[in-house]
């Protein structure tokens, strides 16, 4: 699959650091509406072809969910190779650091998978092109979860008549994870009914289960101990909503002739392995929510902590009402969709890609 191929991306940065063991790929894929801005992911990718294709594919959804989000920003995003279980240090994230501060705040970084709060605090050290402070907005992951919770209720009220959620069977993969679970949590709350997988960590997930009152499923662990998520069996549940909220590419030729679900809608990025996958979804009858609109709640949330953006400071109320606002954006590409006989991710692409040209004819005139 050439990534490349018919888009346009700005800048590939490879970060080594012998000293450290540091080796990061930072994308900025667009940045006509603003700086680039996009979490930090950490992960023990097999091979650095695997790294690049994430992060190519990650970028590019930053920039569309910066964009339908209604956004002053652009698309951008970082991996690190290396296991966050074992592979952290300080001087680490400290070289890391030293590479976005390169950048000049063309691309300014966050916490995301596989990285925290207090990881983010070690690269602030080093660059001043860090949100999602633990001192100023703090965690994402809340954020994301009330995001995709909202335009949850959106999908519910189109498919059911209703956004009630009470006696809704709602499959969560990755419902251990830092969105996942607070996306759990909302749903707990509304009297949904919780179906689990926790990937790699079937113990927290259990306890994930026990907490929220969840049935926790085998997940896709091969007896070597390691992960595939095709083997998930949370695709085979029969449910009304299936919640993605862990690696991307999940729905695949392998996952699609197996899911039993009425609504897609999960936190996860880049869910769709092919764009011709979203269009199965809609032949099939699946109400499907492009990920990188609904889930845009974690980079709504720090873009409040950008001063040029918000002069007065972070505020957290605000920031939440902007958040809530996911609902509505979901609301309307579910209406084009219709109107237009579309797929959802085709409807919601098109609103990204008409904002940004039209910032660039603008930058033109």
């Amino acid at each position: 699959m050439n990534l490349f191929q018919g888009r346009d991306y700005e800048q590939l940065v490879f970060c080594k650091d012998k000293k450290t063991g540091l080796r990061a790929i930072i994308c900025i894929h667009d940045t006509t509406l603003g700086p680039a801005l996009g979490g930090t992911r950490m992960f023990p990718y097999k091979k650095e072809s695997g790294a690049i294709i994430d992060v190519l594919r990650l970028a590019r959804g930053m920039t569309y969910k910066a964009s339908v989000a209604g956004l002053n920003l652009g698309g951008g995003k970082a991996v690190v190779i290396g296991d966050p279980t074992k592979d952290k240090s300080e001087a680490l994230f400290k070289a890391f650091g030293k590479y976005v501060n390169r950048l000049s705040g063309k691309y300014i970084t966050a916490e995301d998978v596989g990285t925290k709060t207090a990881d983010m605090e070690i690269v602030s050290k080093m660059t001043k092109w860090v949100v999602g402070l633990e001192r100023k907005s703090g965690d994402p992951s809340p954020f994301t979860a009330l995001g995709v919770f909202w335009a949850m209720k959106a999908m519910l009220e189109e498919v059911f008549g209703t956004d009630s959620f009470k006696g809704r069977i709602v499959a969560i993969q990755g419902i251990a994870g830092g969105v996942g679970y607070h996306l759990a949590k909302l749903l707990a709350e509304a009297d949904a009914i919780l179906i689990g997988t926790g990937g790699r960590d079937k113990e927290a997930a259990l306890r994930v289960g026990k907490e929220l009152g969840a049935k926790i499923l085998d997940s896709g662990v091969k007896p070597d101990g390691t992960y595939d998520q095709n083997l998930d069996p949370i695709y085979d549940i029969e449910c009304d909503v299936f919640s993605p909220n862990a690696m991307g590419g999940i729905i695949n030729d392998d996952t699609l002739p197996r899911l039993r679900c009425k609504i897609i809608n999960g936190g996860g990025n880049n869910q769709l392995w092919k764009p011709s996958h979203g269009k199965i979804l809609h032949q099939k009858g699946i109400l499907y929510a492009p990920d990188y609109l609904i889930n845009a709640g974690g980079l709504i949330n720090v873009s409040h902590e950008i001063r040029k953006f918000y002069p007065n400071g972070y505020n957290k109320e605000e920031a939440t009402a902007h958040v809530k606002q996911i609902y509505n954006r979901m609301k309307l590409v579910i209406e084009i969709s219709k109107r237009e006989g579309i797929p959802t991710y085709l409807a919601a692409d098109r609103l990204a890609e008409e904002r940004i040209k039209a910032a660039k004819e603008a930058k033109t005139q």
